[in-house]
């Protein structure tokens, strides 16, 4: 196994260009387990960790570009307020010492369905910014995940950034797992309210192949709040219509047995969990507030 330490982000671009089979490193929370339990012997590691840019974000009026590398401890200390969603999947992201190293790009280029920050991307609204020596694209992330690990990277491109919208209204996130750190999810759940669009967004993790929206319980949601006249009033939303978002979500489960656990308690911890959020969330809401208290 050959290791390719590029000095600039040129120079990462042409290294995956001639070695396009060349697994990126950068924080190696998934990659350095695989390798370790040989699960998998690439012929070349592509380590990412001299390119200082990968490390940086930028505020900018509508959206967060967020640099790939970027540390889930920097999300919870600097962008709380404008990716509440991310920061609290951050939050569960295994322990301190993961959390200075891991970021976004290595959740997307493994793109285990189990990744702490896919619910999380999906509800806010994200982008992925991928680059080659061909040039650079922006995939929307509804259409990043392909099938279990895989994404829509061509072999060549590389994660330079991740754009998010900056949180316009409450959002939270929520996960179950057999312990309160260093722990994969048995399932979780994000969901983050838009109020600008009047629109409700949700995101999947660990209950499908892929990390998913439940999009029939999104639109289920859509219609019955403005029906209701729900987003003006600021009323409180009826359990029949949380009971019936929660059922929704859990229908959007695929999920399977495991050694973490059975596909039917993962639907039922899905539907509980998407009626807590939508809670947490909703009460915030009518608070005319952003709180991201409350997340298990």
């Amino acid at each position: 196994m050959d290791f390719l330490r590029p000095a600039s982000w040129e120079e990462a671009l042409a290294a995956k260009a001639e070695h396009p089979t060349a697994v990126p490193i950068a924080g190696g929370t998934d990659v350095m387990v695989e390798i370790n339990f040989d699960h998998r012997r690439p012929e070349y590691l592509l380590d990412l960790n001299r390119i200082g840019e990968l490390t940086e974000w930028e505020v900018g009026q509508e959206s967060v570009r967020l640099g790939a590398s970027v540390p889930y401890s920097h999300v919870m200390e600097h962008l709380r307020a404008e990716l509440p969603g991310l920061a609290l999947a951050s939050h569960t992201v295994a322990s301190p010492q993961i959390r200075n190293r891991g970021g976004v790009g290595g959740n997307l280029g493994t793109a285990s369905p189990a990744g702490d920050a896919h619910p999380a991307l999906l509800a806010a609204g994200a982008e992925v910014e991928a680059e080659s020596v061909r040039g650079t694209r922006m995939i929307p992330i509804d259409a990043f995940y392909t099938g279990v690990k895989r994404n829509a990277l061509e072999p060549d491109e590389l994660i330079r950034a991740v754009h998010i919208k900056k949180a316009d209204g409450p959002q939270q996130y929520s996960k179950v797992g057999t312990r309160n750190a260093m722990v994969i999810a048995v399932c979780a759940f994000g969901l983050a309210l838009h109020p600008e669009t009047r629109t409700v967004r949700t995101g999947i993790g660990s209950a499908a192949p892929t990390p998913v929206r439940a999009k029939e319980a999104e639109e289920f949601l859509n219609a019955a709040l403005e029906e209701g006249g729900f987003w003006d009033s600021r009323a409180i939303i009826t359990p029949s219509i949380a009971r019936q978002f929660a059922t929704l979500a859990a229908g959007a489960c695929n999920p399977i047995d495991d050694v973490r656990g059975t596909a039917s308690y993962r639907r039922h911890a899905v539907g509980i969990m998407a009626r807590r959020t939508l809670g947490w969330t909703w009460e915030s809401y009518r608070g005319n507030g952003r709180s991201t208290e409350g997340a298990a």
